[in-house]
C-alpha cells in the first residue's frame, strides 16, 4: 500500500530498521524466544539506531525531534521478526522515557536518561497493580511524606522488563481517591526495600521478562517526585497513547507476517495434485487478510498524521487499537488454518503469533476499556 505521508527521511529510517531486523533479529528470534531472553546487546544496538530517542533532547542522547510515522515504522518492522517478545523486551522502556524526560529533575535526567536512551540501562513504568489491573483510579500503592523523603509501600505487577530494569517510574497514591490523587516517583532497583519476582509460564512473549515489584518502606528523596503532587498520572496520560500507537503498528507487522507466511506456505504445499494457493477458499482467506491489513495501515497513517500535525487523536488511537487486535486475531486464525497441522508445531512464526495475539487485546488497555474510552472521547 502506498503511504501518501511518506518522505525520503521516513523511508530511509524504515529501510534501516528493516535491514537491521532482517540481519540482527529475525535469524535469532526463535532461539531467543525458546531461551526466554533477549540479549542485552540488542538493546544497545536499537539505541544506536535512535529507536528510543523520539521526543528526547539531544542533550540526553535523544533525536531532538518526534515523528509518529517513524515510531510506528520501528514497531512494525521489529514485530516482523515473528517473535514479538523481542519487541516487548526492547519496548518496555518506551513508556517510562517520556515521564522521565518531561517531569524529572535535571539531576535525574543528567544521571540516567542518556543510559536509558542508548540502551545501556533499562527502565519501566510501574502502574498496574495485582488488585486493580487496568483500573488505575483504584491504585493502592502509597507514598507518604516523611521529612525530605517519601516512603513507598505497595506492589505492581505485569511490569514488562521489570526483572532487568535499573530504573522505574512508579505511580503511588499521595492524595484522595481517583486519578487526581496519584503522583509519580523515580525509583531505582537498588533502593532499600525494593524487590521483584519474575512472572513465569506466560502464554507468549517468552523473550521478554515480566515482573511483580514490591515496595516495602522504600524511601526516596522528595525531589524524586516526577511532576506535580497528585497530578502525576494526569500529566502522563498522553504517554499511553504512544504505547498504543506502537502496539497498533506492531500488530500491523504481525498481520503482514501472517499474510506473507501463508502465501509462501500455500505456494509450496500441494493438495489433491495442485498447489494449495490455487484453491479458491485459500485465495479468499488471503484476500480477506490483505483487506484487513490495508484498512489498519490506512487508519494508522491517518492517526500518525493527526498526532504529528494537530493534536493526539485519543479516540482514534483507542479505536485503532481494538480494531487492530481484532484484525490480528482474524489473520492469525486464518494463517493457522492455511498452515494446518504444520502451523500447530513450534518453530514457525504463525504458531508464535497465534499464541501472542491475546496479549495485544489486553495489554496497554483492554479492548473493552478502549471502546469505553473512545465513546467518552466522543462526548457520550
Amino acid at each position: 500500500m502506498i503511504n501518501p505521508f511518506e518522505t525520503d527521511e521516513r523511508a530511509a529510517f524504515r529501510d534501516t530498521i528493516r535491514r537491521w531486523v532482517e540481519n540482527e533479529v529475525t535469524p535469532f528470534a526463535e532461539e531467543w524466544d525458546e531461551a526466554g531472553e533477549t540479549p542485552w546487546a540488542l538493546h544497545e544496538k536499537a539505541g544506536a539506531l535512535g529507536a528510543f530517542g523520539f521526543g528526547v533532547s539531544e542533550t540526553y542522547g535523544g533525536l531532538g525531534f518526534d515523528d509518529c510515522f517513524m515510531r510506528a515504522a520501528f514497531s512494525e518492522e521489529l514485530s516482523k521478526c515473528g517473535a514479538t517478545g523481542v519487541p516487548a523486551a526492547l519496548g518496555g522502556r518506551g513508556i517510562s522515557i517520556g515521564p522521565i524526560e518531561k517531569l524529572a529533575s535535571e539531576d535525574i535526567k543528567d544521571r540516567v536518561l542518556g543510559d536509558i536512551v542508548s540502551g545501556r540501562k533499562g527502565s519501566s513504568l510501574a502502574i498496574t497493580e495485582p488488585s486493580g489491573g487496568s483500573d488505575v483510579a483504584r491504585l493502592k500503592t502509597t507514598a507518604t511524606r516523611d521529612g525530605n523523603h517519601y516512603v513507598i509501600n505497595g506492589s505492581k505487577t505485569f511490569i514488562t522488563g521489570g526483572m532487568k530494569s535499573d530504573y522505574f517510574v512508579v505511580g503511588a497514591r499521595t492524595g484522595d481517591e481517583g486519578l487526581a490523587g496519584i503522583s509519580l516517583f523515580f525509583v531505582e532497583a537498588g533502593d532499600a526495600g525494593f524487590s521483584r519476582t519474575e512472572i513465569e509460564k506466560k502464554m507468549g512473549w517468552w523473550a521478554s521478562d515480566t515482573a511483580t515489584l514490591y515496595f516495602d518502606d522504600v524511601r526516596v528523596p522528595a525531589e524524586n517526585m516526577l511532576g506535580d503532587e497528585n497530578l502525576g498520572f494526569i500529566q502522563i496520560m498522553h504517554n499511553f497513547n504512544f504505547e498504543r500507537l506502537a502496539m497498533i503498528a506492531g500488530m500491523l507487522g504481525m498481520m503482514k507476517v501472517c499474510l506473507s507466511s501463508s502465501i509462501e506456505y500455500a505456494k509450496g504445499r500441494e493438495t489433491f495434485g495442485r498447489p494449495l494457493i490455487r484453491s479458491q477458499v485459500i485465495r479468499h482467506k488471503i484476500a480477506d487478510m490483505s483487506a484487513k491489513i490495508d484498512m489498519i495501515e490506512a487508519y494508522l497513517n491517518q492517526i500518525c498524521w493527526q498526532a504529528n500535525e494537530h493534536e493526539m487523536p485519543v479516540a482514534e488511537i483507542c479505536k485503532g487499537k481494538f480494531a487492530a487486535s481484532k484484525a490480528l486475531e482474524f489473520c492469525a486464525s486464518e494463517a493457522m488454518q492455511i498452515w494446518g497441522g504444520a502451523g500447530y508445531l513450534r518453530g514457525n512464526p504463525v504458531e508464535r503469533i497465534y499464541r501472542e495475539v491475546k496479549v495485544y487485546a489486553i495489554g496497554g488497555g483492554s479492548e473493552e476499556i478502549m471502546r469505553d474510552l473512545a465513546v467518552r472521547q466522543m462526548g457520550l
